[in-house]
């Protein structure tokens, strides 16, 4: 029988539709090109060496010599930083399109990505996320920070060179107040942290868990609202990304890396989202939320019930999922993960 599920932190509710739930090997993805077989350098793509346009460079790592990592501005922003905002009025709320849109090339080789990289270079992609994050927040008119990364063709990426992107806000997006302010409910009605409440609890069941390391918990939450949607909570509570040490980014580099690989191995390279889901930069009552690392899986569509209730059916079991998960050998080659 189909079953309701809550997530408590977000307060969404999920169908979990167990008549017709598919089996954690149905989702592997068909016969494709994989990221591993593209050639390791593209002619045509503006992110391979050689290629680089240096008027949209904002910064690179190392500073001199070949570089690692570089990032540029994004060449057809969302938002940029020479509209200001101004004020609107009662009705008519608009303001000029004014934020950051940058744009973090992860490293030289086209055909990379987390999953076939190291924990190490993963972290220190991070590291240098948080860093133009630490940066770009010194802007008074920034009030919010977005990180994400899209993989693959149906997760929305128009380049397939790896690279991840940076949207700074003058504004907080609705669905960021609304978190927070289910957190802020949660912690008046229990007095604890949700998040944490959450991960403690998924780490003592186990049977959703995916990977535990010092600082983090990865799993698929209890009401997870798709297939193999995961989260990373670090288990230090704290409203911001940008409060992370370094400690911290070296192991979420590697929890990232390994649940990344899970997945490229598990279910053959599939597309996902993941977003750093942080508190706002500006000033406020922040301290009762908790950031954390959500990675979405682009194997199901959107269609019109989830659009008409914002309520989404997820086909798989988070139960099995994550079992399944567990299972894939990180080492291994997408063979031999289902034998």
């Amino acid at each position: 029988m189909p079953e309701f599920r809550q997530n408590a932190a977000t307060g969404d509710w999920v169908i979990i539709a167990t008549d017709r739930a598919k089996r954690p090997s149905e989702f592997i993805q068909g016969p494709k090109e994989k990221t591993e077989d593209r050639p390791v350098w593209r002619e045509t793509c503006p992110f391979c060496p050689g290629n680089e346009d240096p008027t949209l460079e904002v910064a690179r790592l190392p500073d001199e010599g070949p570089w690692a990592i570089r990032v540029v501005n994004n060449k057809y922003p969302a938002v940029d930083t020479t509209r200001r905002p101004t004020g609107g009025t009662e009705t008519d709320r608009k303001r000029e399109g004014f934020g950051y849109h940058e744009v973090l090339v992860e490293c030289p080789q086209h055909n990379a990505c987390p999953a076939l990289e190291s924990g190490a270079e993963v972290a220190r992609m991070l590291t240098v996320f948080q860093d133009r994050g630490q940066t770009i927040r010194r802007d008074a008119d920034i009030q919010h920070l977005i990180y994400f990364k899209n993989h693959g063709e149906r997760a929305g990426t128009s380049l397939d060179h790896p690279h991840t992107q940076l949207i700074a806000l003058p504004l907080v997006p609705f669905e960021v107040e609304t978190r927070i302010e289910n957190a802020r409910r949660s912690i008046q009605a229990s007095g604890r942290c949700v998040y944490c409440e959450m991960w403690e609890s998924e780490a003592a069941d186990g049977s959703r868990m995916l990977v535990e390391s010092e600082h983090f918990a990865a799993f698929i939450p209890f009401a997870a609202f798709s297939p193999f949607h995961t989260w990373i909570i670090p288990k230090r509570h704290h409203p911001q990304f940008l409060s992370a040490t370094r400690a911290e980014l070296a192991d979420l580099g590697n929890v990232l890396y390994r649940v990344l690989r899970k997945l490229y191995l598990g279910l053959g390279d599939p597309a996902f989202t993941y977003v750093i889901r942080s508190a706002p930069v500006s000033n406020g009552p922040w301290e009762h939320f908790h950031w954390y690392l959500s990675i979405v899986l682009r194997l199901t569509r959107t269609a019109g019930f989830e659009m008409g209730t914002g309520m989404f059916i997820n086909t798989s079991l988070p139960e099995e999922s994550a079992e399944f998960l567990r299972a894939v050998q990180e080492g291994n080659s997408i063979a031999d993960s289902e034998d």
